[in-house]
């Protein structure tokens, strides 16, 4: 499909899924953020559901402005894959021994590196650029300067809720390795710091909603979240780096005979901030649950831990703001999947996927997310489907 327009009060909102399939609560929030006066653009993903403030699966274009809430609180969430030059016919029967070093190699949930890893020990990483991203930790808010020794082990750490690591087969029987994780404490702390000291400006004062607060330009605030969330950004960039490179090393070990080759790293953010250019004005883009799909970028779109995944290729449209969904989008809040699902029902919707099967992940369960397939068919004008993967091994935080 393409898009329907829906009126808002100052700029139409563009939809990429039927108006009347949204929950009348993120309906709502569209409107709210379709009201503030810096807004030059509005488009909504298919994978579309409420969020903090803005909704999930929402690309807000504003002129000298930005709305931290609307950015979320995982800055720089995104997704990494690899294609490998192992096949369906190299795997053994039973994948649990795989996902149980995966595991280890890798911490996750709250845990953390006892050491901070060195990423010189991978090939290819840009340590010079590792190094000053580090040194530029002085610059960032004095309110979680005392996270330093945290952020710097959680550095290669996967996180919990809707975070994980995939061992994945495409349709050629190809061997994918694909990864979601983002900005990890250290981002959360940066994103709630500032989200409440917008809160506070004058400017804000008569918002619809307090989670839309903006920072204006030209202000000492602006500059300030600006230089952290770009820093926030860069950390999840190098988090995912590290941990691909973990996963990496994990599989050349437990695949030795078959002498693992990796092409290169397919990686994209969809929790951030851009600055872009559109009919002749320079936007700040925010990009909250959505993936840059510029003509020729290559995405990762997932779908939930029992059903398929897409690696596509960006069509550059620019009604979208060059952007296409992050995944397939909760259909039901974590509270109500788990109030609806049962263990039982987990097992056997992850059936023939080696993962957790217990009462921890119940709220990630498929049935709690809309169907991919559907999702990607509503933006065929935004991304050419690639790939399409489907996930053997599922380590969840």
């Amino acid at each position: 499909m393409s898009y329907v327009e829906v009126p808002g009060a100052k700029v139409p909102i563009r939809m990429w899924t039927d108006p009347s399939t949204v929950e009348a609560g993120a309906m709502q929030q569209l409107q709210n953020v379709a009201t503030l006066p810096w807004i030059k653009g509005l488009a909504v993903m298919p994978d579309v559901h409420y969020g903090k403030g803005a909704t999930v699966g929402s690309v807000i274009a504003m002129h000298g402005a930005v709305c931290p809430a609307a950015v979320g609180v995982d800055i720089g969430c995104g997704m990494s894959a690899v294609k490998t030059s192992l096949t369906a016919n190299d795997l053994p029967g039973d994948l649990s021994r795989l996902r149980s070093k995966i595991e280890q190699a890798i911490p996750v949930g709250r845990g953390m590196h006892d050491d901070a890893v060195d990423p010189g020990r991978f090939h290819g990483f840009a340590t010079a650029g590792f190094d000053d991203f580090w040194a530029r930790f002085d610059g960032i808010a004095e309110a979680v300067k005392f996270r330093q020794e945290r952020a710097t082990k959680q550095m290669g750490t996967l996180g919990s809720g809707n975070h994980f690591i995939e061992f994945c087969l495409d349709e050629t029987g190809s061997v994918w390795l694909m990864l979601h994780s983002g900005s990890r404490n250290i981002g959360k702390e940066l994103a709630e710091y500032h989200i409440g000291e917008a809160q506070k400006l004058p400017h804000n004062q008569g918002l619809v909603d307090r989670d839309l607060a903006v920072f204006i330009a030209d202000t000492p605030q602006m500059q300030a979240y600006r230089n952290d969330l770009f820093w926030a950004q860069e950390y999840a960039k190098y988090n995912r780096a590290i941990m691909m490179g973990l996963f990496q090393d994990v599989v050349r070990k437990e695949f030795k005979k078959a002498k693992v080759t990796f092409e290169p790293v397919i990686s994209c953010h969809h929790n951030y901030v851009a600055e872009e250019r559109y009919e002749g004005m320079d936007l700040l883009v925010t990009r909250k649950g959505a993936i840059r799909a510029g003509s020729g970028d290559y995405g990762i779109i997932p779908g939930s831990m029992g059903t398929g995944s897409y690696i596509v290729k960006g069509l550059g449209n620019e009604k979208s703001f060059n952007s296409a969904s992050h995944g397939a989008g909760r259909k039901m809040s974590r509270n109500a999947a788990k109030r609806r699902f049962s263990t039982r029902d987990l097992e056997e919707q992850t059936r023939g996927v080696e993962c957790r099967k217990d009462s921890g992940v119940v709220d990630e369960i498929p049935g709690a997310y809309k169907p991919i397939e559907k999702v990607i068919d509503q933006q065929r004008d935004l991304v050419q489907v690639v790939a399409k993967l489907k996930q053997v091994v599922c380590v969840k935080g």
